[in-house]
């Protein structure tokens, strides 16, 4: 399905998720899920899904409410992915954000959810893709960083640009400062993007590829 929206009704969200979960504590509060409030919001996170039984999310997403899923990645990419299409099918998912998501997605998998497949990224993309973007820039000597929220095609971290959000590098700056100033932005702009996509004000301007997809 390419370029669904608006779909006329909430948005329903899956969050993939490895790590403590901070971008989808920020999502929550956007988009709670239903009962947790009225139903105006553009969307509700309706999944949470993650490779790691100890992520953080899974604790979040179970004290919010929303059904958790443990999906382990081991070797078997194939077989994580057909049982996740599983899960986002049952709940009917219409887009999935990845908020600290570290795997690689397939070229099968990013096709069939073109345009509905989003990714956060610590940089101000094209610049830095890829891990430990916050340490190359300051390695870099830039003058300023960021976030950047895309939508998730063939490359790492290549897909068309949502929205992004500069950060001043300050004098003093070390990788956890830096790390904490653009994760307060990321909080602030992945709602926004998610809200932009699902509104239909933002589409990827290209076909599907076929890809990896940014972690």
């Amino acid at each position: 399905m390419v370029d669904p929206f608006p779909l006329g009704r909430p948005a329903r969200l899956a969050v993939f998720a490895s790590e403590r979960g901070s971008n989808l504590i920020a999502l929550l509060e956007a988009f709670p899920p239903l009962g947790a409030r009225g139903v105006e919001a553009d969307a509700v996170v309706a999944l949470v899904i993650s490779d790691r039984a100890d992520a953080g999310a899974l604790r979040i997403a179970h004290d919010a409410g929303v059904p958790a899923r443990h999906l382990p990645y081991g070797r078997d990419r194939e077989a994580f992915e057909a049982v996740a299409q599983d899960e986002l099918q049952r709940a009917g998912i219409d887009v999935v954000a990845l908020a600290g998501f570290m795997r690689i997605l397939s070229p099968a998998f990013v096709a069939r959810w073109h345009g509905r497949l989003l990714n956060v990224h610590p940089s101000l993309l094209p610049d830095f893709p890829g891990l430990h973007a916050v340490e190359r820039a300051l390695a870099a000597g830039v003058e300023r960083s960021g976030c950047t929220v895309h939508f998730v095609d063939a490359g790492v971290d290549t897909g068309p640009v949502v929205v992004r959000r500069e950060v001043p590098i300050l004098a003093g700056d070390d990788a956890a400062t830096l790390q904490a100033r653009i994760q307060a932005e990321e909080h602030r702009v992945y709602p926004a993007a998610v809200r932009a996509v699902v509104r239909g004000e933002a589409r990827p301007q290209v076909a599907p590829a076929g890809g990896g997809g940014g972690a």
